[in-house]
């Protein structure tokens, strides 16, 4: 009898090539959190908001030009273009590596960035193109949800690690390393698709799409409600001109579909709370418990163990039980294990932050491979460009999770700071946001089966 999960040797290099590509992006956001603090002494950063722009300065490329690029790649060809990132990406880190002032360190940050947009959409494209629908592509976008939990959990111990025994310029070439190896696989075993639409990009659709999401992620990173509500405009605007449009550069009957829609709002949902509650979780190991940044990405190996668990059964389980049920199931363990954080004590309680962030790791990966594998069912070829794009938006996007946790922290520990220690008011405000996390997660869940039990869409083309 054989193993319909089976990928094949040669199925097991393309899978190992383009997980190798999400865990290098993943990689690079934790891995330079954890070394700001040597960064900022470093290059001498005035100030603490202008260092934050070391990590923004890659977030908003990426969400701002990925739509456009999940395009690009459909037109262009997938494989080029994932090696014109990959190489874009090393070059960029590289540039990062040897930066001597601050203005350099973030340019080149930006153009990781863009890089990263590049590689994002064209990677799980040619995932989906690689393995067909079934237990086979499930198995694999199983193994890419966990590496990038993985990647994360690693950058943060190796951060500490590498800030504290080497220097922070090490992060950036370990980066580039990582890429040599991508671009090795991508020239030896990733072959081209072998659909690829004719038609011309849509240069308005991408120019709207792209200036409304930058000033979405920039209104959320930086609490701005004008830049939030220009957004808005923006991506009003970008939909009516979608609509006119021959060739547009996102389908409007892909947006319909209940399939990407649902998903995608049910991704952000998985996202935007456990990435919410993972820096809170941070915030607790560091302001309430006094960890250092090494002991504080110790304190996720929880986490990152889950993620890798809850990777490797997620395909057997979506073929047991369906993509559904996983999805329901991936959001409720994590609903579960992120309220418990609300028993979280002010000292001690190692077993109990191993715990709960274990089972939010866990539920959150099933979560992303089922709403992922939902997003990308079902499309003509032609389309999992786009579909890529649009699959792994929620990863950026979810920063409102997080902007939207930290401000019920900040609430509830005012509230509490005039009668309480400043640890005791610190941990009650976290404590409030664990239990929203928990109580929004466990909404999805409960949404997933009244919205995506409905019959099949029928794949939509350009």
């Amino acid at each position: 009898m054989t193993d319909d999960t089976s990928l094949g040797a040669r199925g097991r290099l393309v899978l190992t090539t383009l997980c190798g590509a999400t865990f290098m992006t993943g990689l690079d956001y934790s891995i330079i959190t954890v070394a700001l603090p040597a960064i900022g002494r470093d290059l001498g950063f005035a100030t603490a908001s202008g260092l934050q722009w070391v990590v923004t300065a890659c977030l908003l490329p990426t969400a701002a030009l990925m739509p456009l690029f999940g395009r690009a790649s459909d037109v262009v060809g997938r494989r080029r273009l994932f090696m014109a990132g990959v190489v874009a990406f090393m070059a960029f880190s590289l540039v990062a590596a040897l930066a001597e002032l601050p203005g350099v360190l973030v340019a080149a940050r930006a153009g990781q960035g863009v890089a990263a947009a590049m590689i994002g959409p064209t990677s799980l494209a040619l995932m989906t193109s690689a393995f067909p629908e079934g237990p086979r592509r499930a198995r694999a976008m199983g193994v890419n949800g966990a590496l990038l939990s993985l990647g994360f959990v690693i950058g943060t111990i190796g951060g500490g690690l590498i800030t504290s025994g080497l220097n922070w310029r090490w992060t950036m070439l370990i980066l580039m390393a990582i890429g040599a190896l991508v671009l090795l696989g991508a020239v030896s075993v990733v072959r081209e698709s072998e659909s690829r639409s004719l038609a011309r990009l849509d240069v308005p659709g991408a120019l709207l799409a792209s200036a409304g999401l930058f000033a979405l992620v920039y209104g959320i990173s930086a609490g701005s409600w004008l830049s939030v509500g220009a957004s808005v405009v923006l991506l009003g605007l970008f939909l009516v001109a979608e609509g006119r449009h021959v060739a547009p550069l996102v389908p409007l009957g892909l947006l319909r579909r209940t399939t990407v829609k649902w998903g995608m709002a049910l991704g952000l949902v998985t996202f935007g709370m456990c990435g919410g509650a993972t820096l809170l979780l941070s915030i607790h190991m560091q302001d309430v418990l006094g960890y250092s940044a090494l002991q504080t990405g110790l304190g996720f190996l929880g986490e990152g163990v889950a993620a890798l668990a809850a990777g490797a059964v997620a395909a057997r389980l979506m073929s047991t039980i369906g993509t559904v049920r996983v999805l329901t199931a991936g959001l409720a363990v994590q609903a579960v294990g992120t309220a418990a954080m609300a028993f979280l004590p002010v000292s001690g309680g190692v077993g109990v932050l191993l715990a709960t962030s274990a089972a939010m790791g866990f539920g959150h990966v099933l979560a992303v491979v089922a709403t992922i594998t939902t997003i990308t069912s079902g499309l003509s070829d032609d389309d999992q460009g786009v579909a890529g794009s649009l699959a792994q938006m929620p990863t950026f996007v979810g920063a409102i999770g997080v902007a939207g946790l930290t401000a019920v922290a900040a609430a509830r520990s005012a509230a509490l700071a005039p009668e309480a220690p400043a640890s005791l008011a610190t941990l009650g405000g976290l404590h409030a946001a664990f239990l929203v996390a928990g109580a929004v997660a466990l909404l999805g869940a409960l949404v997933a089966p009244l919205v995506l039990a409905r019959p099949a869409d029928r794949p939509v083309t350009a």
